[in-house]
This record gives structure tokens, sequence and C-alpha cells, in this order.
């Protein structure tokens, strides 16, 4: 038995550094948190604001933490080793509480980290192993609580005025705050016109062409409102502009030559490497992640083994070790001299950033992008060469060019000044590595996607006549600013302090899995609750989900983290606040749940207006004539005792117009819609005579239309982007559909591997729908067209009038039902396979799992034939169904009984071999019973509320 326990938080961690380690360590992995705050309680003690959280051992993990107690119980030391930040110092703290009560009076727990995942960082770690940090548990745990207390102080209020199961988040409420706010500049922007002119010109007796752009007139400098570039503010000044131009004399006023330095980029920090990777791979966050976690955590290497190729992937720091810069030295000095500066490159960091990690890099230089390609995946490898490229190359020096600008004047009856720049690249300097083949500037040039090179110029020198080729302008208008997409939405977050680095990616997931933002064309577009609930809370709560205070409070946890603050004081500031505008917003909310808005909208069945309401699916258009008040029977008696009492019960129950009936039984006597108390007391009259009872039914029109100005246009051109593909967040891989026992389900295609990735995200409603698909067909019952939908058991075909008529189309087969004569059609389990039973279900329980055909058998024992696969020849058969031995055997479940075969009185042998070939399907793969942890590295509690 080993003498040494080690705990990480994922499998794949576990098994690199357990071949670092010798035989005297075993390393286990908690797959993330063991504890966590209970789901169906607040779990955090309010009465006498200790704010003190009540942790629970996680669902599903009870095994799992009783094994390690056991194995803790048999060691002489553990050592706790999650990832170096608040979070892993959270899981170390629950570790330590859990197995501290179970380890030996002589033995001892203490805390490594490890920046990388090397032999040698790891080795220098169990060197350095300290106590648990209490300060980062203490900011980790705030940070949990925090988000808690807005979660389930919040949430009930929507839960009342909007719609059951929406959530608010502390930050990601401010996350989305910013995407609304931005579709709310784009709804209100006004376009501007403006008409840039350029001049092509060409120096004389020369055939190199270039344009000018034209940025005065006169001296005077022109310019059109919001608009940066020198333009004119309508045609009709243009064309005199153009006009003028035309007819002037062209020559240089001044030539000004200088050297521009273009300085390489810091290492990546979280949030540029999440940019980049969105920008040039075109990997979103959550992918980004965890492809990095997976080079974090190691890649096999050939005869090498496992090797975690890049350093710690959750950091704000742009600090780099002096080892790793004398790596990269080293391999510059490979390409040249002039490619090595003098002393390293120094960068400064951002003035609120942690610096607790170095920034992103490769661990050995010489592991170069191209050297173990064959090693890596395709996402693996343009994420590392992206990681790689950027360190070396910020130790390299700038690249130089040699810009030009050049002055021209056109001198005619105004004098028309414009302006053209242009540079080339002298010296490639760190461009060169962005792609190790490339041999000249030229390459360089070319690889370099973010230049701000202008156009080639010809030689030109002061008083030089040039020749007007022509007047080029054009009709421009100003384009609103344009939505956030991942990356941005990233950045502008940062440029904010809004989160931290390691919690951007479950930003961004947030608020899509609530479905308060859809993503068109790699966009984001707010939904109509996400519009919703943004205003309600940004009006309601207009402190606490103020950008400002919500940057205060990232800054106020590093000051916990460091020490300086306690964190009681800053949940009890908070918690005042939040009480405060509680109390405001249950009485002052609106209640937008039970809103009746009236509109211009006409109704299309009777004319009268309509209103706008809330429903499950958002907003909708209703009739105003709509009432839920139920129909009412008044007895003909007590009418002709009091006439009056009973006009009088009427007229306080119902609003006109109503319809009045005379009941006879259940057949209609008299009907008659009044909207008077005289026309009232008259129908009465009348139905009492003709009727045995009086039935009052209020008049109600059903008429309801989509509201489709508040939601995104998803059949919109920018809307037809292609489905966006899922990537697992532990690895990086692209998630594959299986269908399990509850249903089908999105799972890690390494689910299986090892290590395992146990990756898995149950497909919920939202996500299965699509929008209804015409057929062309109409419907037999109502005459309305007939539509595929997708339903819990796969595509079907309805009624578009549904839920009024409940037609269902269903494949029938020919063969009437051998129990009752009814009819037999073709259906699917959960599990989605295919199976044959009778329409006249729950009635008649017949039911086959193969098809029948209709055929009768030829040797008189049946009016039907089945059609079963014969796997030893390959060939479908048509066999009785009284034939025993050619059906198929069923397999009893599971720990049921075994029932005795009933016996059939006949037998029969009939068995015809068909000419159709059994087709050959890949076999379902059915994941095990046991329900896996969805985030089996790291699931990021601190956002769930």
């Amino acid at each position: 038995m080993a003498k040494n326990l080690v705990i990480v938080e994922s499998p794949a961690k576990a098994k690199t550094i357990n071949k670092y380690l010798g035989n005297d360590f075993t390393v286990e992995a908690s797959l993330g948190h063991i504890m966590d705050l209970p789901k169906n309680d607040i779990g955090v003690e309010l009465k006498k604001r200790t704010f003190e959280p009540k942790l629970i051992i996680s669902p599903g993990k009870e095994k799992l933490v009783d094994r390690l107690k056991k194995l803790a119980s048999k060691a002489d030391a553990v050592y706790l080793a999650p990832d170096p930040d608040r979070e892993g110092e959270a899981i170390a703290a629950h570790l330590q509480w859990q197995l501290k009560p179970a380890i030996k009076s002589s033995g001892k727990i203490q805390r490594v980290t490890f920046n990388e995942i090397t032999k040698a960082a790891v080795t220098d770690a169990f060197k350095r192993a300290r106590d648990v940090d209490q300060n980062l548990m203490l900011a980790q745990q705030t940070r949990r609580v925090l988000d808690r207390l807005v979660g389930y102080e919040i949430s009930p209020l929507l839960w009342d005025k909007v719609r059951r199961g929406l959530s608010a988040g502390r930050v990601q409420t401010v996350a989305l705050r910013l995407i609304v706010d931005r579709e709310n500049e784009i709804k209100a922007f006004n376009p501007v016109e403006y008409w840039p002119v350029d001049a092509k010109l060409t120096p004389a007796g020369k055939k190199q062409e270039f344009l000018a752009r034209l940025y005065a007139i006169d001296g005077q400098k022109i310019s059109v409102d919001t608009v940066n570039p020198p333009a004119l503010p309508d045609g009709a000044t243009a064309a005199t502009v153009k006009a003028g131009m035309e007819k002037a004399k062209w020559s240089v006023a001044s030539v000004e030559a200088k050297e521009r330095r273009r300085y390489a980029p810091a290492p990546f920090s979280t949030s540029q490497l999440q940019q980049q990777a969105s920008n040039r791979l075109g990997f979103n966050v959550k992918r980004t992640m965890g492809v990095a976690q997976r080079l974090y955590e190691g890649i096999e290497i050939g005869n090498e083994g496992t090797v975690g190729l890049i350093t710690y992937m959750r950091t704000d720091s742009t600090r780099v070790a002096p080892v790793a810069i004398d790596m990269a030295r080293d391999y510059i000095k490979t390409l040249g001299p002039q490619y090595l500066p003098a002393k390293p490159n120094e960068f400064k960091g951002k003035k609120d950033a942690q610096d607790a990690h170095e920034a992103i890099r490769p661990t050995n230089v010489a592991y170069t992008p191209d050297s173990i390609r064959k090693y890596l995946s395709d996402e693996q490898y343009r994420l590392y060469n992206l990681i790689w490229s950027r360190f070396v190359a910020s130790q390299m020096t700038p690249a130089v060019y040699d810009q030009t600008t050049v002055e021209i004047e056109g001198k005619g009856d105004r004098k028309y000044q414009v302006r053209v720049s242009g540079s080339v690249l002298k010296f490639d300097g760190f461009l060169r590595i962005n792609n190790p083949n490339q041999s000249s500037v030229a390459d360089a040039k070319t690889a370099q996607d973010d230049s701000d090179e202008g156009v080639s110029l010809p030689g030109m020198k002061q008083g030089d006549a040039l020749d007007l080729l022509g007047v080029v302008t054009d009709q421009k208008f100003t384009e609103p600013p344009p939505r956030f997409n991942e990356a941005s939405l990233v950045k502008e977050l940062e440029e904010r302090g809004i989160g931290r680095p390691s919690t951007y990616a479950s930003i961004i997931n947030t608020i899509q899995d609530r479905d308060y933002v859809k993503k068109l064309a790699r966009k984001f577009v707010p939904t109509e609750i996400g519009m919703v609930v943004t205003t309600l809370l940004v009006k309601n709560f207009p402190y606490i989900f103020d950008m400002d205070y919500t940057r205060k409070l990232e800054d106020e946890l590093d000051e916990i983290e460091a020490g300086n603050e306690k964190w009681t004081d800053l949940l009890g500031g908070f918690y005042g606040h939040l009480s405060d505008e509680i109390k405001v917003a249950e009485k002052s909310m609106e209640d937008i749940k039970r809103m009746e808005h009236p509109t211009d909208e006409v109704c299309e069945k009777c004319g009268s207006p309509l209103v706008l309401k809330w429903g499950k699916f958002g907003s909708f258009y209703s009739c105003s004539n709509f009432t839920k008040t139920k129909p009412k029977t008044i007895a003909v008696s007590a009418f002709k005792k009091d006439a009056k009492a009973v006009a009088k019960r009427v007229t306080d129950a119902f609003t006109y117009p109503i319809t009045v009936k005379g009941m006879v039984d259940d057949a209609e006597a008299s009907s008659e819609e009044v909207h008077n108390d005289k026309e009232l007391l008259a129908a009465l009259k009348v139905a009492s005579t003709r009727g045995k009872s009086i039935l009052i039914d209020p008049v109600s029109c059903d008429f309801t239309k989509e509201n489709f100005a508040d939601k995104p246009d998803l059949a919109a051109m920018e809307a037809g982007d292609t489905e966006e593909e899922e990537f697992c967040e532990n690895c990086g891989k692209q998630m594959v559909l299986k269908n399990g026992p509850w249903g089908p389900f999105m799972s890690c295609p390494d689910y299986s591997a090892d290590p395992p990735c146990k990756t898995v995200r149950r497909l919920n409603q939202k996500v299965q729908q699509k929008p209804p698909e015409p057929t062309g067909e109409l419907c037999p019952q109502c005459g309305m067209e007939l539509v595929k939908r997708q339903g819990a058991y796969g595509e079907f075909t309805s009624c578009s009038g549904y839920p009024k008529c409940k037609y269902v189309k269903q494949v029938l087969l020919d063969v009437p039902c051998p129990k009752c004569g009814g009819a037999i059609a073709e259906r699917k389990s959960k599990m989605g396979n295919v199976f044959y039973g009778c329409t006249n279900y729950p009635k008649c329980d017949f039911s086959s799992n193969q098809k029948l055909i209709a055929k009768p058998c030829p040797k008189g024992n049946s009016s039907y034939l089945i059609e079963v696969p014969n796997k030893q020849d390959g060939y479908i058969h048509e066999v009785c169904p009284h034939n025993h031995d050619a059906l198929p055997k069923r397999r009893p479940k599971k720990g049921a009984k075994v029932e005795e075969p009933v016996e059939d009185p006949i037998t029969c042998d009939y068995d015809h071999k068909t000419n159709r070939k059994i087709e050959s399907k890949p076999p379902v793969e059915i994941p095990t019973l046991q329900r896996p942890d969805p985030n089996a590295t790291r699931p990021i509690v601190e956002s769930v509320a």
C-alpha cells in the first residue's frame, strides 16, 4: 500500500502526475467539487447575519468521498492538489474537512500547487507543500454566497411576475444587460448619409495609379457628424466637388517618410486567449477552455509518455518565469541574431490583475507545434500553435515598416487637398514566428492578418505633377454598433472589470442555457424573455445590478483573498442593499404575467381591439372579448319567483355581451345574444318559457396571434447560419448525440475512453424544439395544413390547427388488428425503437416488434404474416405468426419473474425467404445507468445563481 495519497480534480490530471511520482504515492481524482450548497434551500445563515454556508456532500459524490476517506485512513500523508486558483483552494478545503477525521493521528494534510504539469514542476511543488490558504478559500466561498443570495432572493420575484423557472444571476444579469443595451442601441440607431471622395491619380508619365482621400477644401476640413473618415454630407455637394476636382491641376505638396516599429504582443492571458481563439480559430469560449484544459493536463507524446504542454490556463497575468524566457531566447537564436533583442521583453500587467499565475505559455518551447502535431487532435494542434507562437513571438524584436504619407493639392476654382499613406514591411521581426517555414519578408507580410499596412506607393517628391484619372464618390450610410460575439463580449467584460477570466465561459454558457440570448450568425441576440427580465431587474435593482458596483465587488473579493477585508463585512453590506431593494421591488415591480396592454390592432374574427398579454412562450395579442368566466345555470323557478333579482345576479357576475340559452336536458331550446339590461330581461323570459333551465354563457372570442416584433427573427438571412456545433467543456472535443434510458442526450466522445471524460448534457425541450415544417397536405378533419413536428419520441406529422384540432397522421399498415379488428400503426418507443400497435390503445393492447404484412399464411393458419430478419443468411423472412421456432425470442427484463409461456394451440412451420437483405445499422450506444458528473474537471459553482 502506498504511503501517500494525492488528490487532484480530474482523472486525466491524475493519470499524468501519477507517472511523475514514485510507488510511494497513490493519485486519485475528486471529479471537481465534493461539497456544495443544497439545491432546495438557500443554505446560508441569514437570521444572525453570520452568512455561514451550510455545505453538504454533493449528490452522487457520497461513494467517492467514502472511498477517499478509506484511502486517507491508511496513508501517512495526504496531499491536496486541485488547480491553483480560488476554486481549487475551495476544493482542497472541502477535502480537508472530510478527510481530516479519518487520517492517522501522526498523519498530515498539505496543499500542493503547480502552474504546469511537468515532472520538474510537480516534484518541486511537493517540496513546497503548504497549508490550505484560508483567505483564498474564503474569497471563493464569498462569491458563492453572493451568487446564492441573488439567485434565491430575486428569482421568486421573477416567478411571480413573469414566469416560473426564471432565475437571476449577480454577474450574468450584468453581462446580459450589456447585450440588451447594445440591442436597444441598434433599434434606436438612425443612419447618417455621407459621401467619401477619392481622387484616382498617377505621377505624370507613369502608369502606377493610386487613390487619395479628399480631406479638406480651401483649408477647411470636411466632416460629417458621427462619421470618422472625411466625407461630404449629401450627393449634390459631392457632385459639385467632383466636377471641380476634375478641372483642377494636381501636384505633390509634401512627402513625409518615417520608420515605424510594431512591437510584439504579450503572452496570452485567459481573456486574450479566448478572444484570439474566437477571432482566428472560430472557437467559442467553452471549446477554447476545454481544449486548453486537456493541453494543461497532459497529452501522450510518443515514448515520453503523458506531457503537460501548457501552463495553467486561468490567469490574468502577463508575467513569465525567467527559465521560460531563457527557453524562448534559446529558440529565437536559431532563427538568426537579428530576431533576438538585447534583453528580454517585459510587459506591464493590468492594474487590477491578480498576478497569481504566469501567462499562458508552452511548458517547453522545444515541443514545437509541428514536431508534436501527430500526437494532437486538430483543435489541440491549432490552439497549441496559437499559444506557442504568441509566447515565442513575445520575446522577439519588433517588426519595422517604412511609412510614407503624401499630401496632394488640386488647384482649380477651389483648392482640393487629398492625402494618401502607404507602408512597406522592411523587417519582419516577431512576425517571422507566425509561420516557421516562411523565409522572406514577403511571406511574413502575407501571414500577418491584422496589419495596418497601406497601399504601395510610387516614388514621388514635392512639386511633382500628377495626372487625375478620375474621381470616385459613392453614397454610404453609417451603420449601427455591431452585436456582441463571444470575443467582443469577453473583451467588454474584461475592460469593465465584470467577472474574472475563470468565469467568462460560465457567464456566456449560463445566459444561453437560460434562453436569455440566442446566437445568430455567431452574434448574441437577446430573446424577448431576456429583454423583459433585464429591464425588470435593472429597473427594480439599480444598485445590485449596477456595472460599477459589480466591478467593485470583484475588487473586494480580491481584498478578501489578500486578507485585507473580512468576508462577512462584504456580505453584510451587500445583503443590506439587496434586502432594501427587494422590499421596494415586491411592491413596485411590474406584473408582466398578468399584463393586458391595449393596442391599435384589431381582432380578425370579431373586430374588437386586441390587447397585448404575456404567456408561456412570451408576449402575444389576444382579443379583448376573451373571458375566462365560466357559464352559469339558473333555475326557471328562481326567475319566475323574482325576475329582477335573477337579472341582478347575472349583471353582477357577467359583463355584456352574453348569451342567454333555454336548455332542455343538453339541447338548446332558445339562444339569444344580449347587450343591455332590457334585452337581458326579454331573453330570460323567453328562455324560462321554452327551457327547463336557463344557461348564461359569456360571449368570448379566442382569437390570438403572435407578437413577432419583440422576438428575434430566426428566419432572417443573418439568422440563417448553420447550427453551431457543441463542444465538450472539459476536453474540447465535439459532442455527439446519443440515446439513453432517459431519452436523447449530448455526450463527450471520450465517455468510455481511458481516462474517461464523462461530460454529458440532457437535451431539454427548448433545445429539441424545431419550428413546424409545412408538408402541403391537408388535415382530413378540419382542412388546415399538416406540419412536421419534433416530439419526445421523434418526428411526427400533425394538424397546424393544434390544440383545436388534435389530428395526428399515423403510418397505418393494411392489416387489421388480430385482437379487435382496428387499425395497426407504426409507433416509436422512448428509446427510438419502431414497433407496431393497435390504434385503439389502451382499450386494445396488441403490439408487435415485427412488421405485419397483408398476406395470408399459405397453410391457412393465419390471415397475415410477419417480417423477421434472419441474421444467419442476412435476408428478411416472411413467417407465420404461429411459427414459434422462426420468431425472435424475447429476453426477460432484469429482475422480472420468469413467466411460463402460454401454449399456442396452433403450430405452423411456414417460413419464406424474400429477396430483401437486412439493412445494416450502427448499434445504438447506451451509456451506463450511473449518473455521471457533467463537469468532471471543474463544475463552475460560483455562478449558478
